[in-house]
């Protein structure tokens, strides 16, 4: 995922989850959908994050031990980024999201 080409809000925006849940028909279905992808966002920018970090990892002599600016770098660019949970409302909101709840597909197979 390229998370500079979200068009997610850097803050925190108020929503009206009544309309938000339109797709879904409940309030607390959709609030678990974009929890969960939210869950899936951080993984991924956290495994990301650690990969570009982990080229810092050796620190054999005393230079090293100061700080590195291209970490710092790396690091803010991360911490600029819209939280994981503005991008999967926004991945929601667009219609980026695929979801199914196999509790209702059964109870639509047993009528």
């Amino acid at each position: 995922m390229d998370y500079k080409k979200t068009k997610a809000p850097l803050t925190t925006v108020t929503r009206d989850m009544i309309a938000m849940s339109a797709p879904t028909g409940n309030v607390y279905e959709t609030v678990c959908i974009i929890g969960k992808r939210a869950n899936q966002i951080a993984v991924e920018m956290k495994k990301d994050l650690e990969k570009k970090l982990q080229e810092f990892a050796s620190t054999d002599n005393m230079e090293e031990v100061s700080e590195n600016r291209e970490q710092i770098e790396i690091s803010r660019f991360y911490e600029k980024l819209p939280k994981p949970t503005l991008i999967a409302a926004q991945e929601y909101i667009e219609g980026n999201l695929y979801f199914k709840n196999p509790a209702k597909e059964k109870d639509h197979l047993d009528d």
